[in-house]
């Protein structure tokens, strides 16, 4: 039955060089070396050094996790070089602070048979490390065949993901099972993936709690709110659907009662236009990131309606700091929501809807520390933040707890690196400790 996937794989191929085309009118970055994602290389074959680790992380999310996985192994086996391998425009541009002398970033090959066998030729990796969800069949295959230890670091598998590969049993089990080992987030996480075939191996937490927040954007950030006269609220990291929401909610007599400044950070950078054009269409003014001066965005005291637009990447952290409270992204519409560990480490207590199935664990977590609200909807979001923001005592705490939750759930980059030195240790080239 691979086989026949093969062949379908194979025969989309043009479709996925028009996607990419596509996408590549609003993100630049997927027309970048676009013959690498079917195996074609410019660079020289690696000559044989230190072990070489080639690690995937399909998006934005999963290469800022593997930061700090990626600095624990480099500080075990000092010779260490990286073949990184990405799916998104955005994961790559993040994943080039990842790279030193003498490593090297690639796209993800399409799961062909051709494209697959000619990476791990030209690469020749001594153990692959796949983070959170990537797997694809014949990249599975390839590595089991050619004796290549390939692991699922950070593995998570939500209820939804678990029943979409079940109705893909013939296809999705023999793959989970062909990995050499699997490290999950949490039990419940282990428990979806060993249904699955997966060998899990332990449960060693969440990598995105070992990633701390930039210091210079926290900085900036508090010191942009404490000069504002108004609060804050943010929504972080959101979707299709809720931007509109909330803008006609904000317009509405449900956001009469807030006396705030609005801050919209759309997920994904190639609808910043997009998100500017809905927020003028509500008859709102629109102040972007990419134009605020040195000294943060403009007091808009008495100037008419205004809603900030978080239009850069690499600067949640500053956002963060500068929101009062955030509502999370993903949630309110059946996304999964987005990752709320971040927003905990800057301090920046959170308000979510009711779909958080992608980040299950870590929003329970979070409610159980009192550093998270979960409502229904948008206008309940609005009447969470109303009492909120009207408690200042309250939500100092809430503040000085999310701190506290964040750095309390610390330590799985030590935990991962330490298993994966035994698979290291049997490469064909040595550890140069």
């Amino acid at each position: 039955m691979r086989w026949l996937y093969s062949a379908l794989m194979w025969l989309v191929q043009p479709l996925y060089r028009r996607r990419l085309k596509a996408r590549g009118r609003h993100e630049s970055g997927y027309l970048h070396a676009v013959p690498e994602r079917f195996g074609h290389y410019t660079t020289p074959r690696l000559a044989p050094a230190g072990p070489t680790v080639w690690l995937h992380a399909v998006s934005l999310g999963e290469t800022r996790a593997a930061v700090v996985l990626v600095d624990a192994l480099r500080a075990r086996v000092p010779g260490l070089r990286l073949v990184l391998t990405h799916g998104t425009a955005t994961g790559r541009a993040e994943g080039v602070k990842l790279l030193r002398a003498g490593d090297l970033q690639v796209w993800q090959p399409w799961d062909t048979v051709g494209a697959v066998n000619r990476f791990l030729d030209h690469f020749s990796p001594d153990l692959g490390v796949l983070m959170e969800t990537e797997i694809w069949p014949n990249l599975v295959h390839a590595c089991r065949a050619r004796g290549l230890p390939l692991v699922l670091a950070n593995a998570r598998l939500s209820e939804k993901s678990l029943r979409q590969a079940q109705r893909l049993a013939w296809l999705a089990r023999p793959a989970y099972a062909g990995l050499t080992a699997v490290w999950a987030q949490t039990p419940a996480d282990a428990q979806r993936l060993q249904d699955l075939g997966a060998p899990v191996r332990g449960v060693m937490g969440n990598l995105k709690f070992d990633a701390v927040p930039d210091a210079g954007q926290l900085a900036q950030g508090r010191t942009w709110r404490a000069a504002l006269q108004r609060p804050v609220l943010m929504l972080a990291s959101s979707r299709p659907g809720e931007e509109q929401a909330l803008l006609a909610l904000i317009g509405a007599a449900a956001g009469a009662d807030l006396d705030v400044h609005w801050l919209i950070v759309p997920r994904h950078p190639q609808r910043f236009d997009e998100v500017a054009a809905l927020i003028e269409a509500q008859g709102f003014a629109v102040q972007r990131r990419s134009r605020w001066p040195d000294t943060g965005p403009a007091e808009t005291v008495g100037s008419g309606p205004t809603v900030w637009l978080g239009d850069s990447l690499g600067e949640m952290a500053l956002y963060f700091a500068l929101a009062d409270v955030a509502l999370l992204g993903g949630s309110f519409e059946p996304l999964g929501g987005q990752n709320l560990i971040e927003a905990a480490a800057c301090g920046c207590p959170v308000v979510m809807g009711p779909h958080t199935f992608n980040f299950a664990d870590a929003a329970e977590q979070a409610l159980a520390a009192h550093v998270a609200f979960r409502v229904e909807n948008l206008t309940q979001a609005m009447a969470q933040c109303h009492t909120l923001l009207g408690d200042a005592a309250a939500l100092a705490s809430m503040r000085d707890r999310a701190g506290r939750f964040a750095s309390a759930h610390q330590g799985a980059a030590v935990r991962l690196a330490d298993a994966l030195l035994p698979l290291l240790a049997g490469a064909k080239r040595p550890l140069r400790e």
